[in-house]
């Protein structure tokens, strides 16, 4: 029998590489507003591992929930989903 992931994941933009080994990434979500019932845009930045430094700026990204890694850092970025353009 095999486990399932019982990780969270979310996916976001990497908006800063500028750290070794951690990205900071942009993770937005659309919800209904409770009394007008208008689609509202929420967004929360993560601090999340990048072992190699592999992603960029611009990347999209999917992250897992980890064990707390530093102050700040309690997500690890995993996948890569398109790369961003670069000027």
């Amino acid at each position: 029998m095999s486990e399932a992931n019982l990780n969270r994941t979310l996916m976001g933009k990497v908006v800063s590489d500028r750290m070794d080994k951690t990205v900071t990434v942009l993770v937005e979500r659309k919800v209904k507003h409770p009394l007008y019932g208008k689609i509202i845009v929420r967004s929360k930045k993560y601090h999340a591992h990048d072992e190699d430094n592999e992603f960029r700026a611009g990347d999209t990204v999917i992250i897992e929930e980890c064990r707390p890694l530093s102050r700040t850092k309690a997500w690890r970025a995993i996948k890569l989903i398109e790369r961003g353009v670069t000027l």
